[in-house]
């Protein structure tokens, strides 16, 4: 195996080790690839490319043959086995070659109904192993990147960026959020990005109040919030980026506005290092905004850890228990949203490093005023 999927499954292991359960069972398509290396794509949540089985001496990825001849090139040195009508019609047989008696499977991605069907086939089959949810096993090492995957994190947030500042000159009054978001996906697709991190977000004027509002059909117009939040995908890994700009001059309220958001993202980068809390760090930026007197107009949490899920650990926020160690990336990006007015919001992606933050964005975060 590679040396990064050889460590992976060992603290994989070493986990089991710690634990009553025999067998982990990976269902998530980004754990699948982080500890395999086998880059199939799910689809959608009810379809599957495939699960891999972790036990103390073995490792098996089980998919059907859609994916085997992919799934033998990309994850060589692990057992393929491949179901030729479902996993649960493979699973009895599986678990008996692997000797499982307990299994732990990750319960943030399996249905009720699934559960409900493969229990009921062990059942049928006479097969006596018992099914425990575990949580986070994978999640947590993947929050602590390598300096290859900050390199890749790197390349898709310059991509994105890039992107960005070639479309600029087209917004302009008249063009529409549907348009502004097409463009700004065009642009990531032709400068190399594998795919999108998410839909883009396109708002102008009160649609910008939205967080997450969904692009329409209504034109830009001078002298409003227009707010984009977009991310390329690359070789696995994501990126995630907000800017608020205004085509025109900007009034007073936009100016002081989009200042104090700007203040408040400034000081809890400026807060980020190993020992705080996510929570601490979003406090800092909350206080912030509200004795400026916009407290209850910032609702979302602070940030979120990126890689290769666009929201990940760590989490930035009011309730999160969460410690900043060295080699996590998290996202910073508060945001003031007035309804009938519209929003603010900059994000920018910190890398959390031994000496303190390192902003990851080469793009400025100074007030973009398009003539």
């Amino acid at each position: 195996m590679p040396n990064h999927i050889t460590e992976r499954i060992q603290k994989i292991r070493e986990r089991l080790d710690k634990s009553d359960i025999d067998t982990f069972w990976v269902l998530a398509e980004e754990n699948r690839y982080y500890l395999s290396g086998f880059r199939g794509e799910d689809g959608q949540f009810d379809e599957s490319a495939g699960v891999l089985f972790i036990t103390a001496d073995r490792c098996v990825l089980a998919t059907d043959s859609r994916f085997e001849l992919q799934a033998r090139a990309e994850a060589s040195d692990f057992e393929v086995v491949c179901y030729r009508k479902s996993l649960a019609d493979s699973i009895s047989g599986i678990f008996a070659d692997l000797k499982t008696r307990k299994v732990g499977f990750e319960g943030i991605r399996m249905s009720v109904a699934q559960h409900e069907k493969i229990a009921g086939r062990l059942k049928e089959d006479g097969l006596s192993v018992q099914m425990t949810s575990t949580e986070g096993w994978v999640e947590k090492l993947r929050s602590i990147k390598t300096e290859a995957e900050i390199q890749t994190i790197r390349k898709a947030l310059n991509l994105a960026e890039t992107a960005f500042s070639n479309i600029l000159s087209g917004i302009k009054p008249g063009v529409t959020e549907k348009q502004l978001a097409w463009a700004l996906e065009k642009a990531m697709r032709e400068a190399g990005a594998d795919g999108l991190s998410f839909p883009v977000i396109a708002a102008a004027g009160p649609n910008s109040a939205l967080p997450h509002a969904i692009a329409g059909n209504r034109p830009i117009e001078a002298g409003e919030p227009i707010l984009l939040d977009w991310g390329a995908r690359l070789d696995g890994y994501c990126s995630d980026i907000s800017r608020t700009l205004i085509r025109g001059t900007p009034d007073k309220n936009f100016q002081s506005r989009y200042a104090i958001v700007r203040e408040a993202q400034q000081k809890a980068i400026e807060s980020i290092r190993p020992g705080i809390g996510g929570r601490e760090v979003d406090q800092i930026a909350r206080n912030h905004i509200a004795r400026m007197g916009y407290g209850k107009y910032f609702g979302h949490g602070l940030g979120h850890g990126v890689g290769l899920r666009v929201h990940e650990h760590p989490r930035l926020g009011p309730s999160s228990d969460q410690t900043l160690v060295p080699g996590m990336v998290a996202t910073v990006e508060p945001g003031i949203y007035l309804p009938q007015w519209g929003g603010i919001r900059i994000e920018n992606m910190v890398w959390i490093r031994e000496d303190g933050p390192e902003v990851l964005n080469s793009l400025d975060t100074a007030m973009t005023c398009l003539e």
